[in-house]
């Protein structure tokens, strides 16, 4: 079994940072990438940003040059530095894992329970 848990959100003002958090715990042999993924109100989910085993990088063009994904591979954390923070940041974010598990070495996707990011204006 598998948990994604996610840590960090709150409210802020526009212009102010949030670090989000998201650690995998279970029967994990590895992890491929962890993703952030964002939900809106009245939106679809969309991809914030992601990042691989080996360190690549991707970001949605929306955050580019403020937010900063990163992980830490002996935690099996995942982190999203968001500075320079607007209303439209405004979101339910959620981590997702793409993973091998040990014994079987399946391949399983995890996603985290959520967190509430709020940017005031």
């Amino acid at each position: 079994q598998v948990q994604l848990v996610e840590s960090g959100g709150g409210l802020v003002q526009a212009g102010g940072s949030l670090r989000l958090s998201c650690a995998a715990s279970g029967s994990i042999f590895s992890i491929n990438y962890m993703r952030w993924y964002r939900q809106a109100p009245g939106k679809q989910r969309e991809l914030v940003a992601g990042i691989t085993s080996s360190g690549s990088l991707n970001y949605a063009d929306s955050v580019k040059g403020r937010f900063t994904i990163s992980r830490d591979n002996a935690k099996n954390t995942v982190y999203l530095q968001m500075n320079s923070l607007k209303p439209e940041d405004t979101a339910v974010y959620y981590c997702k894992a793409n993973m091998i598990m040990r014994v079987t070495m399946n391949t399983l996707d995890a996603w985290g329970q959520g967190t509430l990011v709020t940017v005031s204006s």
